[in-house]
């Protein structure tokens, strides 16, 4: 046959993944819709779906997300090759502390500030960042061949999500989940908010424990990092059975502390470490999250020193409206000074510092929004146990099951989940007050009555993602359940799998289960695929500051999206972080050439051959196909298991070891309809069982077949 001018060089990327990208979208194909319409897929077919993990309207993708896209469209292709129902929602996430700090940032440049703006004003500005955003990450998830039902993108702030988002609000708020109270927050001093305990980044830093009396009058000493707080104590707490503090149990105290008069109760609680400093613990309700539980047990007073700045609101002069690092000196001298002061000790300690602005939390107390977790519900149990309770009797798997510790750790130990941000960007808390009043309203009444400033937690509507992403807008209801049926797109809720990086299991990943099984009576997912972070070549985390960044756009320009695809896919399994080097890719880049090379040797000398009519084959052909089916049945298996990093490698290792050097030689010597049948048949096949792994250069050359059973291979038949 003519040989197609196209293979007369090497394959060039870059002159196909356009074209062959529009050509899949204007198809339909990513549209499961379409694919039951032209009879790709039959109306009662297993289903098979997946919602993207949205992006955040932040900036551009970066390797991680490469990785994401690349693994998820792998699962999602084979899917629509096996004949599911196959449906790959996208979307993006408003990401609110990120994306209004981001926007911030840039204001401050040109010497703005948002409250030069005003809310309204401002608020455009974030949503015109968050559009540019959107537009570069829908292009970049394009460049990465991921083949999305773009019908239906979803933003969690569009209208559809805000309705979820309302109604989730209201229906917990009516179930008293949903709570309004005075607790101890993390509070971002400069970013001005509180942020959840997941945002809180633990760094390990240098420290001073300091040991000191109260006064020349009090008992014993106590030990803290924090001396400053000291001023807002309101009692010592020791352990019960400390037989040292045990005749003071019960008594108060009363002195002045650094120019504020203080009065505290010593208490027992079991919390306290008695083999922890000197076992005696002073206890500052309103600026430790610990000390704020021994205060509720033990019905104690609250006294804040410290304001939303950072700044000492209490104290001598040289404390008092001062910062607290600031004030800490100023205290440890004035306890020098009394002779007071009997230790300092240089210590390690874990300091909590806000994910986004780098200041170091600032426990207060504050007037906030909460989600119970613990209040009983369903048949007894509580937010925490339905968490728990879908992962243990295995409804949820976790990929790798390791995880699966990891998470029920962590809901075994979380506390109320506080919901609301002091932010201008996200969704805004649909709660009324009237002013001066206490009286709540959940349904705005008009009037005079004002909408709470605060707007919702980011991770409360990505949270509901996994269905309200299925939600018809036309069809609201007040019921979720309701709603998922009446939809066109219910059938695809719970989600198939749900494939994240390890690092937010906490963030999204057990905020999903708590809303959807809540919330609708189902589980979001059946299997949660967690992959791990990419690396540089080193094993070191990706930073500007260490300039070991590699831009998947960069590396599709120069690569092809299959070479990246596959450099972040083979040989990594579940969990496992990807040391991710220039070499690794271009090794895929020369896979590539040596896929395009073989296929051209095949096209080249199968004249006459067709699939359908089979020649008498000799032995050795024989044994190859063999080979060949024997593979099918074992990577099948794995793919359905998720294991596409074994996979991806057999396949690698089959068409360049057994096919091209092999095969091809053998039959190079002898092309006699045998021969050309065995290549036909292999190159057909393995062109298949390529495609969701490298769908760019397998999709081109099978536009070159004229033995095939579709049109486009990305619809073709799985190879069975």
């Amino acid at each position: 046959m003519a040989i197609d001018e196209k293979f007369l060089s090497g394959y060039e990327p870059h002159k196909y993944e356009g074209d062959i990208y529009k050509t899949w979208e204007e198809s339909g194909f990513f549209n499961p819709d379409v694919c039951i319409e032209k009879g790709v897929v039959s109306e009662d077919a297993e289903k098979f779906s997946i919602v993207l993990p949205p992006p955040n309207v932040t900036g551009t993708l970066h390797t991680g997300h490469a990785s994401m896209l690349a693994i998820q469209d792998t699962m999602v292709r084979f899917a629509r090759m096996k004949g599911f129902k196959t449906l790959w929602l996208p979307g993006t996430d408003h990401a609110a502390i990120a994306t209004q700090s981001k926007v911030e940032k840039l204001l401050e440049k040109d010497g703005i500030r948002k409250h030069d703006l005003g809310r309204e004003e401002f608020l455009k500005r974030v949503e015109q960042f968050a559009q540019d955003s959107h537009d570069t990450i829908v292009s970049q998830c394009r460049a990465m061949g991921s083949s999305l039902d773009w019908s239906r993108e979803a933003y969690t702030l569009d209208k559809t999500r805000h309705k979820a988002v309302f109604l989730a609000f209201k229906k917990m708020y009516e179930d008293g989940l949903i709570y309004r109270k005075h607790r101890i927050v993390n509070w971002d001093p400069k970013g001005q908010t509180t942020i959840s305990d997941d945002e809180v980044v633990r760094e390990d830093r240098k420290g001073m424990m300091y040991t000191f009396k109260y006064s020349h009058d009090f008992p014993f000493p106590i030990a803290t990092t924090r001396p400053e707080t000291k001023l807002g104590d309101t009692a010592v707490a020791v352990h019960p059975e400390d037989s040292r503090y045990k005749d003071y149990i019960g008594k108060e105290y009363s002195f002045n502390f650094a120019g504020e008069d203080v009065t505290v109760r010593i208490v027992a609680d079991e919390a306290v470490d008695p083999e922890f400093g000197v076992g005696a613990l002073g206890v500052t309700p309103a600026h430790s999250q610990t000390d704020w539980e021994i205060a509720e047990r033990h019905n104690l007073p609250v006294k804040q020193v410290i304001n939303e700045y950072g700044k000492m609101m209490v104290g001598m002069e040289g404390v008092r409206d001062v910062k607290v690092e600031q004030a800490r000196k100023a205290v440890v001298e004035w306890l020098r000074s009394e002779g007071l002061l009997m230790e300092e000790k240089e210590i390690d300690q874990s300091v909590g510092t806000a994910e986004r602005t780098g200041a170091v939390i600032e426990p207060l107390p504050k007037m906030q929004w909460w989600i119970d977790v613990n209040k009983p519900i369903k048949d007894g149990k509580s937010l925490k146990n339905l968490m728990l309770d879908v992962v243990r009797d295995g409804n949820i798997e976790i990929l790798p099951e390791r995880f699966e510790k990891v998470y029920f750790h962590w809901i075994e130990n979380l506390r109320d989940w506080n919901i609301s941000r002091q932010i201008w960007y996200g969704h805004r808390i649909p709660a009324w007050y009237k002013e001066g009043e206490t009286q709540i309203s959940i349904t705005s009444p008009g009037g005079n009555w004002i909408q709470d400033e605060d707007t919702l937690d980011t991770w409360f509507s990505s949270g509901l993602w996994t269905f309200s992403t299925l939600l018809d807008p036309e069809k609201y209801e007040e019921d979720f359940k309701v709603w998922l049926k009446n939809s066109r797109d219910g059938i695809y809720h719970p989600t198939t799998v749900l494939e994240t990086g390890y690092d937010i299991i906490f963030f999204w990943v057990a905020r999903m289960i708590l809303m959807t099984t809540y919330l609708t009576d189902e589980i979001p997912f059946k299997t949660v695929y967690l992959h791990g972070l990419v690396r540089d070549k080193q094993g070191r985390k990706m930073s500007k500051s260490l300039g070991n960044i590699i831009d998947p756009v960069d590396v599709i320009k120069d690569s092809g999206a299959d070479a990246l695809r596959m450099a972040l896919i083979v040989g990594i399994g579940p969990g496992a972080d990807n040391n991710l080097s220039d070499d690794k890719i271009k090794a895929y880049r020369k896979f590539a050439n040596k896929i395009w090379n073989a296929s051209r040797f095949v096209l080249e000398n199968i004249e006459g051959t067709n699939l359908s009519d089979i020649p008498e084959l000799q032995d050795s052909h024989k044994a190859y196909i063999e080979e060949w089916k024997t593979l099918v049945q074992e990577i099948t298996k794995e793919m359905e298991e998720y294991k596409l990093y074994l996979v991806g490698e057999k396949l690698y290792h089959f068409f360049w070891h057994r096919f091209a050097d092999v095969v091809i030689e053998e039959c190079k010597k002898d092309l006699n309809e045998s021969s050309k049948y065995t290549l036909l048949f292999l190159l057909t096949e393995q062109l298949k069982a390529l495609h969701p792994f490298m769908p760019f250069i397998t999709e081109e050359i099978w536009k070159s077949l004229e033995n095939k059973d579709s049109e486009l291979l990305m619809v073709s038949k799985w190879p069975n």
